[in-house]
């Protein structure tokens, strides 16, 4: 029987800069994701030419070629999850998640579970560099400038209520910087400190049922930031957070996250591969998530 995951490569780093994370598609298949996976391949979606000045308008770098990489993005995904399979979406940057929640919202109400050491809640004025990156749950959400946040006229591309946002831990950071909180939506956010308190299973299991009180979603998206894991093993990341969960804890998280039934696909971003030099990080990586996918299997 053939495998029900795809993989998509989307090394973009538009939302960011060229630091190395471009090479996470290659780093995580060859620790094994691909193969391990029995998955099959739909190709890459090149990035386009990057700009390192900020646009004057809007203030984020590079938002009209994000747009256009975010459109094409999602012809993929969605003709992926057409054919009934599971897409696995390898960054790239965290502004992948434009283009795969656009895929959803043409197809109906999708949700998005938002695991992330960052909120990536900035507004643009608020931000040090543009970057995306920096602001692309708040662009999803429909908040910032309307090339992102309003793509084919779909705006937002999921709403607050339909939002889980896991792990994140620069509350304070991102206050100091003048960041929008979260906490002041009705995002459903969890921060690394309270999910501590309640413990993995408890509070995963409880972000779970906060998606699926949603009676008219019909599935939600996987986001995982390698940030949200604690600094003290995955330091191959650009911006780096003191704490975070334990890769046992990633896993013992996405296993109830599929357990629920309702995922229709997942994006991995971030990781960096610059700062892995032998490859055990990555393969440490590529094993946690490959136990909380094993349900899938």
């Amino acid at each position: 029987m053939p495998s029900q995951f795809t993989i998509i490569d989307a090394p973009s780093i538009l939302g960011l800069r060229p630091t190395g994370v471009e090479y996470l598609p290659e780093a995580l298949k060859a620790a094994g994701l691909m193969e391990r996976l029995n998955a099959d391949y739909a190709g890459r979606v090149s990035p386009l030419p990057y700009n390192s000045e900020r646009d004057k308008v809007t203030l984020l770098l590079n938002p009209y070629s994000i747009k256009t990489f975010s459109v094409r993005l999602a012809a993929r995904v969605s003709s992926v999850i057409r054919s009934m399979r599971y897409p696995i979406v390898l960054g790239g940057d965290c502004s992948i998640v434009i283009g795969n929640l656009l895929a959803l919202r043409h197809l109906g109400r999708y949700g998005l579970f938002f695991i992330d050491g960052h909120a990536d809640f900035y507004q643009p004025e608020a931000s040090l560099t543009g970057e995306v990156a920096d602001m692309d749950l708040a662009i999803v959400s429909g908040r910032g400038p309307e090339v992102l946040t309003n793509i084919n006229n779909f705006k937002p591309l999921v709403r607050d209520q339909d939002i889980i946002l896991f792990g994140y831990r620069d509350r304070e950071q991102a206050a100091s910087f003048g960041s929008q909180d979260v906490r002041n939506t009705d995002i459903n956010s969890f921060d690394l400190s309270y999910v501590k308190e309640l413990g993995i299973t408890t509070a995963a299991s409880m972000a779970v049922k906060k998606l699926l009180q949603q009676d008219e979603l019909l599935g939600f998206w996987v986001h995982i930031d390698a940030d949200v894991l604690d600094d003290s093993i995955m330091p191959a990341v650009d911006y780096r957070l003191n704490g975070g969960l334990s890769f046992y804890e990633l896993s013992e998280l996405l296993k109830i996250i599929v357990a629920s039934g309702r995922t229709v696909g997942m994006d991995i971003t971030i990781f960096n591969p610059n700062f892995d030099s032998d490859g055990s990080i990555a393969h440490r990586f590529v094993s946690s998530i490959l136990e909380g996918l094993s349900i899938l299997k």
